[in-house]
Formats: structure tokens, C-alpha cells, sequence
């Protein structure tokens, strides 16, 4: 795809599950924070910034965590800006700019 950094956001909702979603999301956000990845949790979603292959990786492992942890099935969802000349920072995304 890309040498360059990307920003990957991904947003996991477990469905038919018998545990509160909450408790499933939280094990997702649990293997990027221990991913060492460069991330934000926000409200909606989890924004990583990294390269293309290792933010899919943790993408994949962070939905393997949702299922083996009691979802039935889930929604993922991906946002990413990618660029081919060049890296996609946190850092130009501030609104403070």
C-alpha cells in the first residue's frame, strides 16, 4: 500500500452478545494499548497512526479479542487517510492549528 505512516480509525460493535458491549470494546482497546502503537480513544472510535501492515495486524487482533471475549459477531468499522508521498500525523489533524 504505503512505506508511510497512515491513520487507521476502527470502531468494533459486538452484537448479540450476552455481555455488556462495553466489557467487549474494552478488550479491543486493550490489545492497541498494548499493541505500543501510537493511538486516541475517542467516544466512537480509536484512531492508531502507524504503518499499513501493522495497524491491520492490530486491527485483526483487536476483533479476534471482541469474539473470543463473547460476541457472537460484530460490525468493524475503518476509516484511514493514507498518503503515498508521504507520512499522516496526529499532529496535522490538530484543530488548533
Amino acid at each position: 500500500m504505503t512505506e508511510h505512516n497512515i491513520a487507521l480509525g476502527i470502531q468494533i460493535v459486538p452484537l448479540r452478545t450476552e455481555k455488556h458491549a462495553y466489557d467487549l470494546i474494552d478488550e479491543a482497546i486493550s490489545v492497541i494499548q498494548n499493541s505500543g502503537i501510537r493511538h486516541s480513544i475517542t467516544p466512537f472510535e480509536t484512531v492508531m497512526e502507524g504503518k499499513y501492515d501493522d495497524l491491520m495486524s492490530i486491527a485483526a487482533q483487536a476483533q479476534k479479542a471482541v469474539i473470543d471475549a463473547g460476541a457472537d459477531e460484530c460490525l468493524i468499522y475503518y476509516r484511514m487517510h493514507i498518503r503515498t508521498t508521504g507520512d499522516v500525523s496526529f499532529e496535522e489533524k490538530n484543530l488548533n492549528r
